[in-house]
């Protein structure tokens, strides 16, 4: 897995991606104090506990750093930036019924103009897998010698039911 990096200068507006959504009935946006541990308990019930754990620090943050897609009252997909490191965008995810419908792009979209109105001329995505997908939707370029990268060291454990 590799680092990618992506032009935030490059990047235009939120465009067709966040219409479509909201035509679909689908909401982008950034969650406010009280969704927090739905967010948080969704993220580790779909992805595990590291994803979890970014997305507590990017809701924690001032503006927060993450967004969501909800469908009703439903979440469905989600997208975070400066979660582990300043600069880096991730994790993003959607569930496994509503992907392939653009819901990932349009959340890496609003995060992405996010930064860059926050006057970031980069972000970087650490240990991508399908690098494809990144290339095609922003023009994001792999970083040479980025593996294994900033999860090289990254300390293992079960969390308890308690912080779930």
């Amino acid at each position: 897995m590799v680092d990618m990096l992506i032009k935030l200068y490059a990047i235009e507006t939120q465009g067709g991606s966040w219409k479509q959504q909201k035509e679909q009935g689908i909401e982008l946006r950034k969650p406010i104090g009280p969704e927090k541990h739905a967010i948080i308990a969704w993220v580790f019930d779909h992805f595990g506990d590291g994803w979890a754990s970014e997305v507590d620090v990017a809701l924690t943050h001032q503006p927060r750093t993450c967004y969501v897609a909800v469908k009703g009252t439903k979440i469905i997909g989600f997208a975070c930036y400066d979660a582990t490191a300043l600069g880096f965008f991730g994790p993003i995810g959607v569930a496994k019924p509503h992907r392939k419908k653009g819901i990932g792009t349009a959340l890496m979209q609003a995060c992405l103009l996010d930064m860059k109105n926050k006057g970031y001329g980069y972000a970087i995505v650490g240990g991508v897998a399908e690098t494809e997908f990144y290339k095609k939707t922003v023009g994001a370029m792999e970083i040479p010698d980025s593996a294994p990268g900033i999860y090289v060291s990254t300390i293992k454990g079960t969390p308890s039911k308690k912080n779930k």
